[in-house]
């Protein structure tokens, strides 16, 4: 307390003797000085120990210097922290209070590019965010209009995964995209078409798991043989079977492996047309199965004769870190390349379905093509359903979610099985859509107003994610070789150099 602002003492006598002798006044005032002292007195030496004190305190504490710790290995500052004054006025800095940004999906995985709200990096990964139990499903819906930026970020987002030991499946490739990713990575693309050496029996028995007896193994191969040859059926009927048709492909079926050491197409095809006097004594099996065996003779003598007719000629192999096998030959017809993914994807089945593979990217490219036939979809739904159990992270790709609507009639099975798609993926990945697609993309995903509002703002390697129920807006990035590699646009401007006219 400083001497200004000093406890005063003050003394007032009520009553006191008339004749007080002035002894008596100097005495006590004497008394009021003494006590006044020794208050000053009392202050000052408490002072002095505090001041001793924090002069103790301020000599045994060690402080860093303010250009940096001392040392070779240690963290140096070239200065100062100055930060720079910012004025704005209150309505903007009302929109970012509490100055808080989201604080991402973490470090660990694979990096994919920049989230353009916060300015941090964007790294996702479905395996690690399943462990984490930010997410309960590892599928993944990534949407998005022609020139957006979609087929990069998906080839982006495995090749990348390649390193950290997942492998990446392709079982169809109508446009021949993945072609060069493949080779460049180390792996195998299966090139199927008309006049190609290239041809897959779809009858193989395929990999077989470790740890699996021989029983178990001929059930598993048996009952994968039958529903390849139903769903074949089906495909190009396009209705299901009746039960005398399922009879005929499973005595075909059964008879053929019994006498063949490799059963191929088209003997089904014959023991299906032709059956044996034992098989068929009445004569009444052939007639049963006869729109059937028709069916199926398109894929040994119609527009898929020299692909699936024969035993295989290349072998797969689930070692490798990328198989894709590539449909641009046969793009024109949509049941065609239907048939050929749907042989395709149940001739790598046996190593997808391994538990014990690893984890794996399981690519469906162009899904418009694959929902609009209904094995096919029953195969996907069953792939989304199990892809917990083995370690499978499914990826289905398409320009928009309106193509769902594409698929069946209104409260149909298959309708149904398409939008269970959705629901088994809690990754969705938006990116630039049409102004007339943006309502049904809001009720199909249940997107705020400001996310509906976003999407056909989004530039190129924009998009939206949602994963559950955080949204995060993240420009996707590529090295230059990897824009080189992914490349879908060559032809375009490959032409467009060509014919440019040079300035004078």
């Amino acid at each position: 307390m400083s001497r200004n602002n000093a406890e005063r003492l003050h003394t007032a006598v009520l009553v006191a003797p008339a004749s007080e002798k002035r002894r008596i006044r100097k005495q006590r005032r004497q008394a009021a000085a003494k006590l006044q002292a020794e208050q000053l007195r009392a202050e000052h030496q408490a002072s002095r120990a505090k001041y001793a004190a924090d002069l103790a305190e301020r000599r045994a504490t060690t402080y860093i210097s303010p250009t940096g710790e001392p040392g070779p290995a240690q963290l140096r500052s070239p200065g100062r922290l100055r930060l720079p004054r910012h004025q704005d006025t209150s309505a903007t800095l009302a929109g970012a209070y509490p100055f808080l940004a989201e604080g991402g999906l973490g470090s660990d995985g694979v990096f994919v590019g920049q989230d353009l709200y916060s300015g941090g990096s964007f790294v996702y990964d479905p395996w690690v965010l399943y462990a984490r139990g930010l997410i309960t499903a590892p599928n993944l819906v990534l949407a998005g209009i022609v020139g957006s930026g979609k087929s990069s970020l998906a080839k982006s987002l495995y090749t990348r995964s390649i390193p950290f030991g997942r492998r990446v499946y392709v079982p169809g490739d109508p446009k021949g995209e993945h072609t060069a990713i493949a080779e460049a990575v180390g792996g195998r693309a299966i090139v199927l078409g008309h006049g190609l050496a290239a041809r897959l029996n779809p009858l193989d028995e395929g990999y077989r798991p470790a740890g699996m007896s021989e029983e178990t193994w001929a059930s598993t191969v048996a009952a994968r043989r039958r529903d390849l040859i139903g769903a074949l059926a089906e495909t190009v009927l396009t209705r299901p079977l009746t039960p005398l048709e399922h009879t005929a492909i499973d005595t075909a079926l059964t008879g053929v492996v019994r006498s063949n050491d490799v059963p191929i197409l088209p003997m089904i095809v014959e023991h299906i047309l032709t059956p044996t006097e034992q098989a068929d004594p009445d004569g009444r099996l052939a007639e049963d199965g006869r729109l059937v065996g028709h069916a199926l003779r398109r894929l040994v003598a119609g527009d898929l004769a020299g692909l699936f007719d024969g035993p295989s000629t290349v072998r797969f192999d689930p070692s490798l870190p990328m198989i894709s096998l590539d449909l641009s030959r046969v793009t024109e017809n949509s049941t065609l390349t239907s048939v050929l993914m749907t042989c395709s994807s149940a001739w790598m089945e046996s190593a997808l379905l391994d538990p014990n593979g690893g984890q794996r990217w399981c690519i469906y490219d162009e899904a418009w093509r694959l929902m609009s036939h209904p094995a096919l979809l029953r195969r996907m739904d069953a792939h989304w359903r199990l892809a917990r159990h083995y370690g499978i992270a499914n990826m289905l790709i398409f320009h928009k979610l309106t193509d769902l609507e594409n698929v069946g009639d209104q409260g149909s099975a298959m309708r149904a099985l398409a939008s269970s798609l959705l629901a088994n993926a809690e990754t969705r990945i938006i990116y630039r859509q049409e102004s007339d697609q943006l309502g049904a993309t809001a009720r199909a995903l249940g997107l705020t107003g400001t996310e509906q509002r976003l999407l056909p703002g989004l530039g190129v390697g924009q998009g939206l994610w949602r994963i559950k129920d955080r949204s995060f807006v993240c420009q996707h990035q590529l090295h230059p070789g990897e824009l080189e590699l992914f490349d879908t646009t060559s032809r375009m401007t490959s032409e467009t150099r060509k014919f440019t006219i040079p300035e004078d």
